[in-house]
């Protein structure tokens, strides 16, 4: 791979934007409850930072 092309990287959970609810449905059950770290083996760091983006969008009315 040469320097100039750059490789399509997945956000990390700490940088999916609130503003978009559609990337966290993986994280979220059907009536809006946070899954656990059991369910979406997301290492600690990873599961503070969809817990907080989550109820950031909860907050802005984003979600539900």
């Amino acid at each position: 791979m040469s320097t100039t092309e750059q490789k399509q990287q997945t956000p990390t959970p700490a940088e999916l934007p609130f503003t978009n609810p559609q990337s966290m449905k993986n994280f979220v059950t059907d009536t809006g409850k946070i899954l656990p770290r059991k369910y979406t083996h997301l290492t600690a760091k990873h599961q503070r930072a969809i817990t907080k983006t989550i109820k950031h969008s909860r907050n802005m009315l984003l979600s539900q």
